[in-house]
C-alpha cells in the first residue's frame, strides 16, 4: 500500500490545550505521527510519497472563502497583535447572537470561526492542514488511477472541521475535500466511514442534504463525548440526503462485540449504496489504552477492521485521523492496513 506523508505535519507543534478546564499538555502532537511513520517504515508495508500541491480550490470546494482566508492569515494577524504563543478562542456567537456581520476584532473572529476552546492555533496550523488536504487529494489520485487503496499520514486530524470553523484538533475536513473532489473528477457515489471514537461531526454537515456521499460512524454517544452537539442515531439526513447518514453512538466503555456489531451495520448501509470510493476516516483512538477515549479495542481488533474493509469490496482511502496514545499509535495504524492487505 502507498503512503502519502505529510512531511510539513510538524510545524503545528502546540503545547498546551484546554481540557476539563485546564491547561494541560497538548494531546495532537508531531510524535503522533512520527511513531505511525516510523512503524510503516519497519514494517516495509509500501513506498511512502510526499504530496502534489493541488492548490486551494478543491479545499475551497468544501470550506468558505471567508474562513480559509481567516485561517491562513490568522497566525500573522495574532504576531501583528503581539499575540504571545499559541492562540485560543475565548468567545462564540452562541444563541440570539448575530454571525452574519464579520468583526473587526481577531479575538472575535476567532471564535466565529471555532466551535471548541481545546484547539490551539500554532504558527504552522495552517501548513500543515493545508498540506495534510493536499496528502489526501495526491492518494485520492492513485487510486482513481487504479490503486486498490491509498493511506494519508498527516496531522492535524480533520474530520471535526466544518464549512467555516475549526475544532477538535481539526482545521481542513480532508475527508470531506477528498470526497468533493472524487465527485469533482466524475464519481457518482461516494461512502465515508468514520470510525474515530469521536463524531466527524463536519464531515456529517458538509453532506447532510446530499445523496452523493453517504455518512456512517461508529462512536461514543454524544451525550457524554465529544463533540457532544452532533452524531446522535435520529440523524439520518435531511432534504436530499434523506436516509443517507447512519451514526451508531455507543456508551463510553463498550464492548468489542458491540463495536464489531455497529461496524458491520454500518458496512450493510454502505454496501446497499454501492459506491464508488470508500473513504475510511481512520481514527485509532477506539484503542483502550487512549488517554481521551472509552472504547477497548486492540491491535486484533484493528487488524479484524482492516480485513473488513478489504472484504467491502471499494477502492479505498484511508485518511488518519484521532489516535492518542502516541507510543501505540503505529502499531495500531499498523495492524489495521496490515489487516487490508493480508485479507483475500
Amino acid at each position: 500500500m502507498k503512503t502519502v506523508y505529510n512531511d510539513r505535519h510538524g510545524q503545528h507543534a502546540a503545547r498546551h490545550e484546554f481540557f476539563r478546564g485546564q491547561l494541560v499538555p497538548a494531546f495532537e502532537i508531531p510524535a503522533r505521527a512520527y511513531y505511525v511513520l516510523q512503524a510503516l517504515q519497519a514494517a516495509e508495508l509500501g513506498p511512502i510519497l510526499p504530496p502534489e500541491d493541488h492548490g486551494l480550490a478543491p479545499l475551497a470546494r468544501v470550506h468558505s472563502a471567508a474562513y480559509l482566508d481567516f485561517l491562513s492569515g490568522a497566525w500573522a494577524e495574532w504576531q501583528g497583535l503581539g499575540g504571545e504563543g499559541d492562540a485560543f478562542p475565548a468567545v462564540w456567537p452562541v444563541r440570539t447572537l448575530r454571525a452574519d456581520v464579520l468583526p473587526r476584532s481577531f479575538a472575535a473572529r476567532l471564535g466565529l470561526y471555532s466551535m471548541d476552546s481545546g484547539t490551539p492555533l500554532t504558527a504552522g496550523a495552517w501548513p500543515a492542514a493545508y498540506w495534510g488536504a493536499q496528502c489526501s487529494l495526491t492518494a485520492l489520485d492513485l487510486v482513481l488511477a487504479g490503486e486498490r487503496s491509498a493511506y494519508v499520514l498527516t496531522r492535524p486530524p480533520g474530520h471535526h472541521a466544518g464549512a467555516d470553523f475549526f475544532g477538535g484538533y481539526c482545521f481542513v475536513n480532508n475527508a470531506a475535500v477528498a470526497a468533493q473532489a472524487a465527485l469533482d473528477r466524475g464519481l457518482k457515489r461516494v461512502a465515508i466511514l468514520d470510525v474515530d471514537y469521536h463524531h466527524g461531526n463536519g464531515t456529517q454537515a458538509c453532506f447532510y442534504e446530499r445523496a452523493d456521499v453517504f455518512f456512517a460512524s461508529i462512536h461514543g454517544d454524544p451525550l457524554t463525548e465529544y463533540p457532544f452537539f452532533l452524531g446522535h442515531a435520529d440523524e439520518t439526513g435531511a432534504g436530499a440526503g434523506l436516509g443517507f447518514n447512519a451514526n451508531f453512538p455507543l456508551p463510553a466503555g463498550a464492548s468489542n462485540e458491540a463495536w464489531f456489531a455497529c461496524l458491520d451495520a454500518a458496512l450493510a448501509r454502505l454496501q446497499a449504496y454501492a459506491p464508488e470510493l470508500l473513504i475510511v476516516s481512520l481514527g485509532v483512538d477506539t484503542y483502550g489504552g487512549d488517554p481521551i477515549s472509552h472504547f477497548q479495542l486492540d491491535r486484533p481488533e484493528f487488524s479484524l477492521l482492516g480485513q473488513r474493509i478489504r472484504r467491502f469490496g471499494a477502492p479505498t482511502l484511508w485518511l488518519q485521523e484521532g489516535g492518542y496514545a502516541t507510543e501505540a499509535i503505529g502499531h495500531n495504524v499498523l495492524a489495521v492496513l496490515r489487516g487490508f492487505e493480508s485479507s483475500t
